[in-house]
């Protein structure tokens, strides 16, 4: 997909892009390392229908500017690398099409709440730590299939109750949108309480009792005020606002 460079359109922003049309792309340039704020870069690209934000980016990458730090994966709204800001919404960038944005100024930045590597890409670090610190894992004393056992049977309603929480990608769009984050940069965040609940909704796990002592502190899940964004923005449906009230009735024993 080729590129041009082009100053803004007269065209209002809520004008629709049509299948044949072209948008102006306005991306975020920062580089904590040698600049004080962050400035806007601006490029037109010609776009079809199924252009997709990812698509666009790309192209300036490969034809205009080659400096525009990005990460992306799989393209296929699957690994959760590709989360960034686009019009001021967190969102997945190869999930989110050109054409539904019905706008002809796309602006993408990088996601609020984490420390900015350089232009999109975020520091994942923390989030993956706190991440961990949750024990995202299923925990019993006989988790090993040893000679002569076999997988653990559920029934459907048993899946049910966490199966939902499962299809968490870790993409962080969910932390972004959180405003508790953005006051409180030690709360565990709604990513890692989602997939507390996750395992602790299981019926094979056997870490309920570790998983709540963490979170029932004054960083855990107390600081949630249940603004629902978090829910609103997750490209699975995992719903972490639910899952962080269903892991409350744990912890106040209305669940056991």
């Amino acid at each position: 997909m080729a590129a041009i460079t082009s100053k803004l359109s007269d065209e209002s922003p809520s004008t629709i892009v049509s299948p044949t049309n072209s948008v102006t792309l306005r991306i975020s340039k920062f580089n904590p390392k040698t600049d004080s704020a962050a400035t806007f870069v601006e490029f037109k690209v010609p776009v079809q229908k199924w252009t997709t934000v990812l698509d666009v980016i790309l192209s300036v990458k490969q034809h205009l500017d080659p400096s525009v730090a990005v990460r992306y994966s799989c393209r296929q709204a699957s690994c959760g690398s590709c989360g960034m800001k686009i019009n001021g919404r967190p969102a997945l960038a190869c999930y989110t099409k050109i054409s539904e944005l019905n706008s002809n100024v796309v602006t993408v930045e990088p996601m609020n709440n984490f420390p900015i590597l350089r232009d999109l890409a975020v520091d994942f670090t923390q989030f993956f730590s706190t991440h961990k610190k949750l024990k995202p894992y299923i925990i019993r004393d006989d988790s090993e299939v040893a000679e002569d056992t076999k997988e653990f049977l559920q029934t459907p309603k048993e899946v049910e109750e966490y199966l939902q929480f499962s299809y968490c990608i870790k993409c962080g769009l969910c932390n972004s949108a959180c405003p508790t984050m953005a006051t409180d940069s030690s709360f565990i965040g709604p990513q890692a309480l989602a997939q507390a609940y996750r395992y602790v909704a299981d019926n094979r796990d056997a870490g309920k009792k570790d998983r709540l002592k963490i979170i029932d502190d004054s960083h855990g899940i107390w600081r949630c005020h249940f603004a629902g964004s978090c829910s609103q923005v997750c490209p699975k449906g995992v719903d972490p606002a639910m899952g962080i009230q269903l892991l409350r009735g744990y912890l106040v024993g209305f669940r056991k």
